[in-house]
């Protein structure tokens, strides 16, 4: 990837543009309903960021329902089938795609109900979160976070991936997790999200981000 003009901004700023921008976003397919990713591994927190532009859209007077794919985790059985570190598996498996295509973007597709599923399992029990379905109004925007989101083709209206570099992601994310980095090594040689994303968001201060606004 080449060289990206950043300029400092708050994240409280960024929220606020954030939403300004998408009250105007038109999904080219004709769903009534924008998504966006908020793309980013676990320590850049993009959940933060998307709760933040959440509630910039509320006082906007916008509904949006915000959805973070580790409550579509795979069960365990599954996550560590090939042991419990295993950056491929994590890379590949770990996330239970096939739901997501039914419970969220099925149902925001031109002629779907607006219904989502928040969350569908919970890793901490390994159970099933039996959560109701939210009706997302039309014009209600569905703001998914998480990690390698965009090689997954997704049909996002709007991407943003809150990066760190190789230093500050090694330095951010907990000892115990560690294993789980050459997934993200991987992520950007394969899918160089600083580039795919419709706007970089960059984060290695966490008091002082800058983007590509």
């Amino acid at each position: 990837m080449g060289p990206v003009r950043l300029e400092a901004i708050t994240w409280e700023r960024l929220g606020d543009l954030l939403a300004e921008r998408l009250l105007d976003l038109k999904p080219d397919d004709g769903s009534p309903w924008p998504r966006i990713a908020f793309d980013g591994a676990p320590a850049a927190r993009p959940g933060d960021l998307a709760h933040r532009v959440s509630e910039a859209l509320r006082i906007r007077g916008r509904a949006s329902l915000v959805v973070g794919t580790e409550g579509f985790l795979r069960p365990a059985s599954l996550r560590f089938e090939y042991g419990h570190q295993d950056a491929d598996a994590y890379y590949d498996g770990w996330f239970d795609t096939g739901a997501l295509w039914r419970e969220v973007f099925g149902r925001l597709e031109p002629g779907g109900d607006g219904r989502v599923l928040p969350d569908l399992w919970d890793p901490a029990t390994d159970r099933a979160t039996r959560s109701p379905y939210i009706q997302l109004p039309p014009g209600g925007l569905l703001l998914l976070h998480g990690p390698l989101l965009l090689h997954r083709w997704f049909p996002f209206d709007l991407t943003v991936h809150v990066r760190l570099s190789p230093a500050a992601l090694h330095r951010r994310t907990p000892e115990g997790e560690r294993w789980s980095l050459p997934a993200f090594e991987r992520y950007e040689a394969e899918a160089d999200p600083s580039a795919a994303a419709d706007v970089l968001v960059r984060a290695d201060d966490p008091r002082h981000p800058a983007w590509n606004g």
